[in-house]
């Protein structure tokens, strides 16, 4: 199986990059370039009119490789999965197409409806799947919980990772770098579990391989974004798979930089709120105040991603703690 992971992610990454050139080339042809904020950094003006959508190539790959090398379709560990990567991708590639085309996306309104709808049926197709009654807590071991709760808590989840992942993509590499290192975290938590979930870590291996070729890219300065396409679709997949895996509350751990990010926001406007206009951060998300701040680009990207790398080693030995007090 180990040999299959690294076949899969060497696949993704290679077709990644053979396919992203022309493209990139067909998404300048029709002028599908990003529209930028007025009210973000201005050494961001610069990337005005770059390819986004990227996050439809990635989604692509994946799942034609997966399908590639699964051709009797995904199972139990994998469809719903697969199925939040292909639903909140199509939503995420609309919202890039609006945004690209008149400079404003699906309204956020609309947009968490949609995700809300696949994050219910996620989470209800992975409780009704399993069975599950039980939430692995660390140190502890497995807490009952109803299954109505449960789901509950399953869309929660999913619909905040993936808006954390949203929030997350506003530097060059720094979505895709903390995403990739997400799953790398689950694809050994899913091949160390009891049971083994092997075409779950398969799935992560063609997601990381994917994002790698993506990144080949994005780094900065990037030749395209990632787009909602790909950070929604991605955030979604990932909550997913740490729910399928049983160890959706390592997620923050694992996740932590989703996590800063979101709070900074979350905090940012109830700080403006209770001052009555003053600032906590300079600006937010979080990355954006280190950018204001004198921080060049690349280096709160790579710094995220070392913070992300070191979350990720800690989260896998708190669910190698858990899973021996469970078994």
């Amino acid at each position: 199986m180990t040999v299959e992971l690294i076949q899969g992610l060497l696949l993704t990454f290679a077709l990644m990059v053979i396919l992203m050139p022309p493209y990139i080339r067909l998404l300048q042809a029709i002028g599908f370039g990003k529209r930028i904020r007025q009210d973000g950094p201005e050494t961001h003006y610069a990337k005005e009119g770059t390819p986004t959508m990227g996050g439809l190539l990635i989604v692509g790959v994946v799942l034609g490789i997966y399908f590639f090398l699964r051709p009797q379709g995904p199972d139990a560990s994998t469809f719903a999965p697969i199925a939040a990567l292909a639903g909140v991708g199509l939503l995420g590639a609309f919202d890039d197409y609006l945004n690209a085309r008149t400079g404003e996306g699906i309204k956020a309104r609309q947009k968490l409806i949609w995700l809300t709808v696949v994050a219910f049926v996620a989470a209800y197709n992975i409780q009704r799947t399993y069975a599950i009654t039980a939430i692995a807590v660390p140190f502890v071991g497995a807490v009952n919980l109803d299954p109505a709760l449960y789901i509950l808590f399953g869309a929660f989840a999913i619909i905040a990772t993936a808006n954390g992942v949203n929030l997350t993509d506003g530097l060059d590499g720094l979505s895709g770098g903390t995403v990739a290192i997400s799953f790398v975290a689950f694809m050994f938590i899913a091949l160390l579990n009891v049971p083994n979930q092997a075409n779950l870590a398969l799935l992560c291996a063609l997601i990381i391989g994917a994002l790698l070729g993506f990144l080949w890219f994005n780094v900065h300065p990037a030749q395209i974004f990632i787009g909602d396409s790909g950070a929604l679709s991605l955030g979604a997949t990932l909550a997913v798979t740490a729910l399928i895996t049983g160890q959706i509350l390592v997620l923050p751990l694992i996740g932590i930089i989703f996590v800063v990010e979101t709070g900074s926001v979350i905090l940012q406007v109830a700080y403006f709120r209770l001052t009555g206009g003053r600032r906590l951060f300079r600006m937010s998300p979080i990355h954006h105040h280190f950018e204001l701040g004198g921080w060049d680009e690349e280096k709160i990207t790579i710094r995220f991603w070392i913070v992300g790398i070191l979350a990720a080693l800690l989260g896998v030995t708190l669910f190698l703690a858990t899973l021996q007090r469970l078994h």
